[in-house]
């Protein structure tokens, strides 16, 4: 299995683990099952540290550093076939970074794990539901 984690997902898994359901934590940490990463939840995370809606003790590349170096996660890369893919997504609302994940993840086939209940009725990518 190809685990694609949402943003709040990845972060949650940091700085509130307590809101990982129990089957996705099973899996998030079971070495057989891959893990995977957008730059987009990055930019997400910075976007969210720099509002005030998360804070840190200390500078939020190194933050980002050592969750990356603890969670070892493969990057999925930004590329034309996902861009290209958003318009086919069928999402309701507008958030560029969702378009973003939902394409990533029907690209690169993988199973978005997502709380979000918008991202998961998105038709033709696979979800798992944190609940």
């Amino acid at each position: 299995m190809k685990l694609l984690l949402d943003t709040h997902i990845w972060i949650w898994s940091f700085l509130e683990p307590k809101k990982i359901a129990p089957r996705v934590a099973k899996l998030l940490e079971n070495p057989a099952i891959e893990k995977w990463l957008s730059p987009i939840s990055l930019w997400e995370f910075i976007v969210l540290v720099e509002k005030g809606r998360i804070e840190l003790d200390i500078e939020v590349r190194t933050w980002i550093a050592r969750a990356l170096t603890e969670f070892s996660p493969r990057e999925a890369h930004l590329t034309t076939d996902i861009v290209l893919a958003i318009p086919g997504i069928g999402l309701k609302h507008r958030d560029p970074a969702d378009a973003f994940l939902l394409a990533t993840a029907k690209v690169l086939d993988l199973t978005l794990v997502t709380a979000d209940s918008r991202l998961l009725s998105a038709k033709g990518v696979s979800t798992l539901p944190n609940r």
